[in-house]
Parts: structure tokens; C-alpha cells; sequence
């Protein structure tokens, strides 16, 4: 069975200056990856590893760079799923945690629920001796500017969203050479998004799934949207009725377009390795590794190649 990893890091209208920074980032992000796949670890693994990446990026919103909410706080959300048993663990408004992928994982593994909130989510974070980080450190000198410039969540929607100086969502998904699936998506969510606003990126099959039986999805982009049409069950809906991976995803995400009118980009493999990267914003960066091969992209249609260095 042929391991592959993809992982996005958010669709949104990436601005020239910051392209190159996402493009090798999100290479770096799927090279790690494949690194634990190629030493014997799961799918699990390697989107956990994948989304760890992304977020001690600062180029990212999730972890480091993340963006601040009405009170100038950090908020995040992530979820992680494992296809084979269809376990996941999620948390939403966790504050001071650098990597929310992995308390994500803890939940799953450590608690009998799936998802965890808040203060709730940072006193289990505490129990299990997980390390915490001041707000501040969290933060770029760049968002502190950006926040000052834009101070309600209505402008936060409509400017960050669309303007050249938003970012997004991160994620990853994976198979594995025994044919599991599994999916991780990781943000900081919306620019002056009110206190305790939770978007698509932690809640089952809207920011994420996988499933052996059908394959892994990742979602980024508008988050109130996405979870309007569970975009990432949607997406597996359509390839469980024998639809290709990437029509799939199309065929989701023009239904969100033409539905609510929200736009957004999906990441997408299958239990047999086919994968696909689509988005309907301006630009998402994506970048894939399967056998000897890495691909990559950030504007519509592209998808370049080159050779796994080694």
C-alpha cells in the first residue's frame, strides 16, 4: 500500500511577499511527515507530526502566529482522527498551548470525550503535565499590528478573509502502508473573532474526518461555511459513491460556493493513496509526498514536482 502525506496551510489570498515562506512551508510540513511514515509510524503520526510543524511555523496561523481575537487573545482549535477506529480527540478556545494538535491527540487518548473547550481543555492540559507558553510568545509583531488596524469581527470576516494579510487554517492527512487514513487540522481561527467563537477546524466532518472505508479530509477557509455543509463528510460522501478524489472535493466545494456562498480549499487521500489539493480561494498552499516524489502548489491549476531529497 503506497504512504502518502498532504498537508495544506490555509486558503486564503496569500499576498506575493508571503509566498515563498508558505510554499516552503508547507514542503518542510510534508517532508516531516513522510519522515514518520517512512520509519514505520502511522498515519496518526505522521499528520501529528505534520500540523506540530505548521504550528511552530510563525508564517502559519496555528500555534506560533496565530491571530488575535476581540480582546487581543489567542483562541485555538485543532482535531486529529484516526480512519481506522474513527477515534478523534478536538479542542476549542485553548489558550497558551503552542502545538493544540497533540492536546488534541491526548484528548483522544487520555479522556473518554471527544472534544474539550476552553478553560476546560487548558485544565487538562495541566493534569497531563502538557507544557504552556505566554500568550505573547504566540503572537508576531506583525498580527499585534494587524489587530490594532482591524478592531471588530465584522471587518475581521470580511477584510481578513479577503484581504491580501489573512491566514488560515493548517492541516494534514495521511495513509499509511497497512491502508489507514487519518486527517489534523490546526487554527487560530479569524482575526477579531469574538471570545469563545469556535469555526470548522475542531468539529467532526467539518474541518476534518477520515475514515477507512472511505479516506481523510482537511478543510480550511471560511469557517462558519464550512461547517454549514459538514464540508469534510460531504467530500467523503461523494467518494464513497465512487467519485475520485479530487472531483469529489470539487463537486463539495462548489456546492459551498453556490449553497452559502463561502469559499475555502480541501486536502484529500484515500485508503489506496490517491490524494487530491482543491481550493476556490485565490491561492491555497499545499504540498504532497507519495513514494519518491514531492508535489506542491499555491495557485489555481498548479502542481509542481520534483525528486525526494535525500
Amino acid at each position: 500500500m503506497p504512504a502518502v502525506v498532504v498537508v495544506h496551510g490555509g486558503a486564503w489570498s496569500v499576498p506575493d511577499k508571503l509566498a515563498k515562506a508558505v510554499v516552503d512551508g508547507v514542503k518542510m510540513a510534508a517532508l516531516d511527515g513522510f519522515s514518520v511514515l517512512e520509519r514505520g509510524g502511522s498515519a496518526l503520526d505522521a499528520v501529528e507530526a505534520a500540523v506540530r510543524n505548521l504550528e511552530d511555523n510563525v508564517t502559519f496561523n496555528a500555534g506560533h502566529g496565530a491571530v488575535l481575537n476581540a480582546d487581543g487573545d489567542v483562541e485555538l482549535d485543532a482535531i486529529i482522527m484516526d480512519g481506522r477506529t474513527l477515534g478523534s480527540g478536538a479542542v476549542s478556545s485553548v489558550k497558551n498551548i503552542p502545538n493544540p494538535v497533540s492536546l488534541a491527540r491526548a484528548v483522544m487518548e487520555k479522556t473518554p470525550h471527544l472534544l474539550l473547550t476552553s478553560r476546560g481543555a487548558n485544565l487538562f492540559a495541566e493534569s497531563i503535565g502538557m507544557a504552556t507558553v505566554p500568550t505573547d510568545t504566540l503572537v508576531t509583531a506583525n498580527e499585534r499590528e494587524k489587530w490594532e488596524e482591524h478592531r471588530s469581527y465584522v471587518a475581521g470576516v470580511r477584510e481578513d478573509f479577503n484581504s491580501k494579510w489573512a491566514h488560515d487554517t493548517v492541516g494534514a492527512v495521511a495513509v499509511d502502508s497497512a491502508g489507514n487514513v487519518a486527517c489534523a487540522t490546526s487554527t487560530g481561527g479569524i482575526r477579531n473573532k469574538m471570545v469563545g467563537r469556535v469555526g470548522d477546524a475542531p468539529i467532526i466532518g467539518c474541518g476534518g474526518y477520515a475514515d477507512n472505508s472511505s479516506g481523510a479530509v482537511s478543510c480550511t477557509g471560511h469557517g462558519e461555511s464550512i461547517l454549514k455543509v459538514t464540508l469534510a463528510r460531504l467530500i467523503l460522501s461523494h467518494m464513497e459513491q465512487g467519485k475520485s478524489a479530487a472531483e469529489s472535493s470539487q463537486l463539495a466545494l462548489q456546492y459551498m460556493g453556490e449553497r452559502v456562498r463561502g469559499a475555502g480549499g480541501v486536502i484529500v487521500v484515500s485508503p489506496s493513496g490517491q490524494w487530491a489539493a482543491e481550493f476556490t480561494t485565490v491561492r491555497m498552499s499545499w504540498a504532497a509526498v507519495a513514494k519518491d516524489n514531492l508535489w506542491y502548489g499555491l495557485e489555481p491549476g498548479e502542481r509542481f514536482e520534483e525528486a525526494l531529497p535525500r
